[in-house]
């Protein structure tokens, strides 16, 4: 485990440098879904399932690289997976059609989903359980932070050179990723030769992690509180391009502020966790992400949200998952040293794999769905916490260098 503060310091910018692949993925293309949908002569919300498809190639690849990471090691899994998401980045330059295109993205996915679940085990791997909830607000800032540039830069690339030179600078940047990873990043776990790839064994070692309770309730509730992220990324160039006829710079705009609340949320969890624990901050900010879903669904149904509240709501709604994707993931991988790997792979699976689910709705239902997934999602994660508490006998938080038990 590191100790010395400058070298935390590089491979937290190392780590953070590997969470962003996935989101400049998801958002430096987002405000071209117009011209795309035109280029293959298809609609708006049929584009937005190259979105949700990569969103299921992320949470697939993640169960295939929990047990690689654990066996050979963080790494080599890392060099694979992001050569492959360089070459299907490429790939997605010459898609010929709207299915190529969505079959491209999600093998694209599939490649780059290796850097997020590499980072958040290799955060076990580096800093000590009293520091996980820290560390993850820390990365999520990074990782927060690309929303703000990514569509801008997206905006850019597509109005002065087309969407397809998007995914030219997507593979530059996972290029300039994977070469410090090689050179600079340290192997943070030694291969463990006893994990046996087979697939019995591996679905043995999975199904041991998600009966554990705290495991389970965190991660499911998480899942849920998550999901409402996605269904914002999902929804947001359908509500505000086609439903406010914004434009795609006021879009781009709109859509890096609202992302602040996700930001804000982070950083002010850093500061909460040296008063309140981490199950307190995500207990309440999924009271109140369930109370800001209520509203919005009333406001739908009663035709009273306009612009300007759509905006402070979503701002909310976002600050709240600010809060609870921290703490959920720290208090999830709280119990778990050895099988770090394998637990914040089938960590990501279900969350990015409920995330998947939901907005793969919105692509197929349309956009009245929107609204109502973000009142149904924070519901559910409330009840799955409510629940899983009572299931919990020994809680672990992360308050010690080590695991402690709370009796």
């Amino acid at each position: 485990m590191v100790t010395h503060n400058r070298s935390n310091l590089w491979i937290l910018l190392l780590l953070g440098s590997l969470c962003v692949v996935t989101p400049f993925a998801i958002d430096m293309y987002l405000p071209a879904f117009s011209r795309i949908a035109a280029d293959f002569h298809r609609s708006t919300p049929e584009i937005s399932l190259s979105l949700s498809t990569y969103f299921v190639g992320f949470a697939l690849g993640q169960i295939i690289y929990g047990p690689l990471l654990d066996r050979f090691g963080r790494k080599r899994p890392l060099y694979v997976g992001l050569s492959m998401y360089i070459v299907c980045s490429i790939g997605c330059i010459t898609a010929p059609d709207l299915q190529t295109f969505v079959a491209l993205r999600f093998l694209e996915a599939l490649g780059g989903c290796v850097a997020q679940v590499g980072a958040i085990a290799m955060v076990r791997d580096f800093f000590p359980v009293k520091e996980s909830a820290k560390v993850f607000s820390l990365l999520f800032l990074m990782i927060g932070v690309s929303p703000l540039l990514a569509p801008t830069v997206g905006s850019l690339i597509m109005t002065s050179l087309g969407w397809r030179w998007i995914f030219v600078i997507l593979a530059a940047i996972a290029t300039l990723i994977l070469a410090l990873t090689i050179f600079l990043l340290p192997e943070g776990h030694k291969p463990d030769h006893s994990v046996v790839l087979s697939p019995r064994p591996i679905l043995a070692g999975f199904w041991k992690i998600l009966r554990d309770p705290q495991f389970l309730t965190y991660t499911v509730a998480g899942a849920f509180s998550f999901a409402g992220l996605f269904t914002y990324v999902a929804g947001s160039p359908i509500i505000f391009m086609d439903g406010f006829h914004l434009s795609t710079k006021d879009f781009g705009i709109v859509f890096a502020t609202l992302v602040m609340g996700f930001i804000g949320g982070n950083q002010l969890n850093v500061l909460m966790l040296r008063r309140f624990t981490s199950q307190q901050i995500f207990f309440v900010a999924l009271c109140i992400q369930a109370v800001i879903g209520i509203i919005f669904l009333a406001g739908m149904l009663s035709h009273r949200i306009g612009l300007a509240a759509t905006l402070v709501l979503f701002f909310v709604f976002l600050s709240c998952i600010g809060l609870t994707y921290p703490n959920g993931a720290a208090l999830g991988l709280a119990s778990f040293s050895r099988d770090a790997g394998r637990a914040s792979a089938l960590l990501g699976f279900l969350q990015t794999g409920t995330g998947a689910l939901i907005s793969l709705s919105i692509g197929v239902l349309g956009s009245r769905t929107v609204i109502p997934l973000l009142w149904i999602t924070a519901l559910l994660a409330l009840a799955s916490l409510l629940v899983g508490r009572k299931l919990i006998k020994e809680p672990v938080e992360t308050v010690a260098d080590e695991p402690i038990l709370l009796h």
